[in-house]
């Protein structure tokens, strides 16, 4: 059964929308539902069905020290305050996932990312982020970085602070601060790795 019967875009925004749809519960009965999006009144995935990224979240360890991995601690409009988070960005129109993942990670630190193709490629494919009010989705690009810390290519937008972090210091901000559910759960896996297998969960 068709779970909708319409959809009115609510707003005209250049990178978020409001779609507000005609639902219908699952024994039939009609109440409104509202969604966000950042794809075009063509391209809602609710009309494609396709599950083409638009983002890139980045796992990076540091390439002479694999027991330490990119972190970024950002200033995020919608809280009014910082948070810790892995690097991320949005793919460009054309762009490959993981050329998108090497762009953003130079823009928002500074730092060369190489990235890593083994392991299961079912750990790279699109996942939603955030279903309950959004049809984003975007995948994982993992690997490792070299050069050295800079701001000195981040939008005047970003409040970007970028570093490395230990487990030690791993635990601590999973303890205490606020931090990304995403980068929460690629963190987890990070504590569990060594320096001679970085990325061993990839493998399962």
């Amino acid at each position: 059964m068709k779970r909708f019967t319409d959809i009115r875009k609510q707003t005209d925004n250049k990178f978020l929308n409001l779609y507000e749809m005609d639902a219908l519960t699952s024994s039939g009965k009609p109440f409104n539902y509202y969604f966000a999006t950042r794809n075009t009144d063509d391209n809602i995935r609710i009309k494609t069905r396709n599950m083409i990224p638009e983002g890139v979240l980045i796992y990076a360890i540091k390439e002479d020290e694999p027991d330490k991995i990119l972190m970024v601690h950002q200033y995020r409009y919608p809280i009014d305050d910082y948070m810790y988070e892995l690097p991320a960005g949005l793919i460009e129109k054309g762009e490959e996932a993981s050329a998108a993942a090497i762009r953003e990670v130079k823009e928002e630190t500074g730092l060369d990312l190489v990235v890593y193709e083994g392991g299961n490629p079912d750990f790279r494919r699109p996942y939603i982020f955030a279903q309950g009010f959004s049809d984003e989705t975007g995948c994982c690009i993992y690997g490792t970085v070299h050069g050295s810390i800079s701001d000195k290519l981040q939008e005047d937008s970003e409040d970007i602070s970028a570093f490395f972090a230990d487990k030690k210091e791993v635990r601590r901000i999973l303890h205490e601060e606020k931090i990304s559910m995403r980068a929460s759960f690629l963190l987890m896996n990070f504590l569990g790795s060594n320096e001679n297998d970085p990325f061993y969960f990839l493998n399962n």
